[in-house]
């Protein structure tokens, strides 16, 4: 009876919504549309026609276009030219809904560069907040998804997507916004994953009740959660690389980028440091994390120091996985891999804009030690696959032989740019992760097999980790069975985070920003390079304005 109820409230609330958007098609005030916007956490969770005309009849999930948090003529034309050659219809209209995801829902506060906030900005419990004078140029704070918080490394892989469109001018300022964004976190903030927004934005923040103990301490004005993950500073490295490769634009290499630059530098630095001195002595880490949680995934043992690591083998700590969940041994070689490839790119751009020279060398020399580190103490020998990468390592010959559908991950390596995807070894570890008997969180049901991970546990495969096998496979049957498997899963017309593997009804979120914008990523990647999969021809796709 109470689902009845509230099925018929949000129905009276999305048709109220319809019927103002009807007004203000003739001339009504906007403003009071976007105050009738339903909440798109409930919207996500129920189906909207237009449906599309293939057999599994997928609902149109787009916001109506006044409730959208930014605009895009120029993915709203993509979206047009790639789903009317799409063959199968209800491929298309999940792209349609996909792609533009993170734009229509999750853009929460957005500014040029040229207006100021008006409102002062307050907390939930109306204390003010800090000084606004260091947030200056464009600036975006985009949202996960259901969590009023912007992640570092979700917030990257949202905008990807759109960065082969980054030369567009409203999708250049909204993501050079995000890069001066992204660097304000990191100075402030750089062993923590999530933040509140910022003090411009004018946005309220909601404090989280206060169950960790976290060494260095953190305002939790800004700061959401602080969760030291390796691979988040290395996405804010990505964000502004991938945005100089599609764009050749440097304007992100502002002063406050590089002090953010030297902020990740340092923790580079302390989380190099083994847990015993040169005398075996017990050192502290610079970073400690501990909750008070049941779930061991949820904190850092040993005094939130986690499981000793040894010297000398050129490896960075990670106190946490991509998933936000413990490491078992901190040397993760996804990340460190990541950090590898990210540090080198960001000396090429640098030394294009004839940037300090010696900075250049120091950030190749890093990204040179952890390329031979990653090689030498990250592959082992498997007894039945051979040589292949570990997920996790201690320096002390210990390993943890798996793979989590997050990225970074091992299955995910080719796409960092870390290794070419024919490797022997990435080719070996690939068997041993896509095999229930190689690893542990590859789940197989009735419905649906995909890799998962201990987040959010043993019956739930993730739609990302089938989206990534098909992004890093040359095999026409693979990449199709791939994404077919995610287009079948994905009933309400969006991307869950995670299936049930026995039943494709039962998942975890209907909105989840990441996850659709890696199927866009997926189908815009076949697009150009397989076209004859999705189009029925060999004509690629191409973006406008490039050649």
């Amino acid at each position: 009876m109470m689902f009845s109820s509230t099925v018929l409230v949000l129905g009276i609330v999305l048709a109220l919504a319809e019927n103002v958007a009807a007004d203000a098609r003739y001339g009504k005030d906007q403003e009071v549309l976007r105050r009738a916007c339903p909440d798109y956490t409930s919207y996500a969770t129920f189906r909207h026609s237009p449906y599309s005309e293939g057999p599994l009849k997928l609902p149109f999930q787009r916001p109506a276009e006044a409730c959208r948090t930014f605009t895009s003529s120029i993915i709203d034309q993509a979206i047009g030219d790639i789903t009317a050659r799409m063959v199968d219809k209800d491929l298309a209209q999940l792209f349609q809904n996909a792609f533009p995801n993170t734009l229509d829902t999750t853009i929460r506060w957005h500014s040029n560069g040229s207006t100021t906030t008006a409102s002062p900005p307050t907390t939930s419990t109306g204390r003010s907040r800090r000084d606004t004078s260091l947030w200056e140029g464009p600036q975006t704070f985009i949202v996960t998804g259901d969590i009023n918080a912007e992640w570092l490394r979700d917030s990257t892989n949202q905008l990807a997507p759109y960065q082969a469109f980054a030369k567009d001018p409203s999708l250049h300022t909204l993501i050079l916004g995000a890069i001066s964004t992204q660097a304000e976190f990191v100075i402030q903030s750089p062993y923590c994953n999530a933040f509140q927004p910022p003090p411009p934005s004018g946005l309220s923040v909601a404090v989280m009740q206060d169950y960790d103990d976290v060494h260095p301490v953190y305002d939790p004005l800004a700061v959401f959660e602080c969760k030291y993950e390796l691979d988040s500073l290395a996405h804010f490295l990505a964000l502004g690389n991938r945005f100089y490769e599609s764009s050749g634009s440097k304007e992100f290499l502002t002063s406050r980028w590089y002090k953010a630059l030297d902020t990740l530098t340092a923790v580079l630095d302390a989380e190099s440091q083994p847990t015993f001195n040169s005398h075996g002595g017990f050192q502290p880490n610079t970073y400690t994390f501990q909750r008070r949680t049941t779930a061991s995934t949820e904190t850092l043992g040993l005094n939130g120091n986690g499981n000793p690591l040894n010297s000398g083998t050129g490896l960075i700590r990670s106190a946490f996985r991509p998933s936000d969940d413990a490491t078992i041994f901190g040397f993760f070689i996804p990340a460190n891999a990541m950090m590898s490839v990210e540090l080198r790119k960001a000396a090429d751009v640098i030394e294009t804009a004839r940037g300090d020279m010696s900075l250049v060398e120091n950030l190749r020399q890093r990204s040179r030690t952890l390329r031979d580190a990653v090689w030498e103490h990250g592959v082992m020998n498997h007894t039945k696959y051979g040589s292949v990468f570990a997920y996790e390592v201690d320096g002390y010959g210990s390993r943890v032989f798996m793979d989590d559908a997050n990225i970074p991950s091992l299955l995910s390596l080719p796409l960092l740019g870390f290794v070419d995807q024919n490797d022997d070894v990435y080719r070996n570890t690939r068997r041993m992760i896509l095999d229930q008997g190689g690893n542990p969180y590859f789940l197989t049901g009735s419905d649906f097999h995909a890799i998962g991970g201990p987040h959010i546990g043993l019956r739930n495969a993730w739609p990302m980790s089938l989206l990534v096998q098909a992004m890093t496979s040359d095999d026409d049957s693979e990449i199709l069975k791939c994404i077919n498997a995610v287009r079948n899963s994905s009933r309400l017309g969006l991307v869950h985070e995670s299936i049930n593997v026995n039943d494709i009804e039962d998942y975890t979120r209907s909105w989840f920003a990441w996850a659709n914008s890696l199927f866009a990523q997926t189908i815009l990647k076949i697009a150009m390079e397989k076209p004859q999969l999705i189009f029925g021809s060999a004509e690629p796709y191409t973006v406008p304005g490039k050649s």
